[in-house]
């Protein structure tokens, strides 16, 4: 599948503050990249991206909760943030923001954007036919 999905990357980048936004595969492969990010800068942030989602996911138990379950990671910079979410099996959604972005709002925009990646991304059943159902 090519599909260009950046469209809906870019819905992300609505909240003031917001700089950029990929979609990331759980072996850090760049699957997909807003318009104001060069495809270089994105695949090295990807593969960053990667890792820190399996470190994450290591450290879950430590936050005493039973074996914990990682949702997002929150990373903050002198420059700014970074937010990570699971955007499907095995695709992660990170989004690079100002010091003085809105969080709520992003948070909030990265789950909607996750929802319709997964509308985008889907296939509807096949039938003997080949029709769907």
């Amino acid at each position: 599948m090519n599909t260009d999905l950046s469209w809906v990357l870019n819905d992300v980048l609505e909240v003031r503050g917001a700089r950029h936004a990929i979609l990331v595969s759980g072996d850090g492969l760049l699957l997909q990249r807003s318009d104001q990010i060069s495809r270089d800068d994105a695949e090295t942030n990807a593969a960053a991206m990667s890792s820190m989602q399996s470190l994450s996911r290591a450290v879950a138990p430590f936050v005493g909760a039973g074996n914990g379950f990682w949702k997002q990671t929150l990373l903050e910079y002198d420059g700014g943030w970074i937010f990570l979410i699971a955007a499907g099996s095995g695709a992660y959604l990170a989004v690079s923001a100002a010091v003085d972005v809105d969080m709520e709002a992003v948070s909030f925009r990265m789950q909607k954007t996750v929802t319709a990646l997964a509308k985008a991304m889907s296939v509807a059943p096949r039938t003997d036919n080949g029709v769907g159902v």
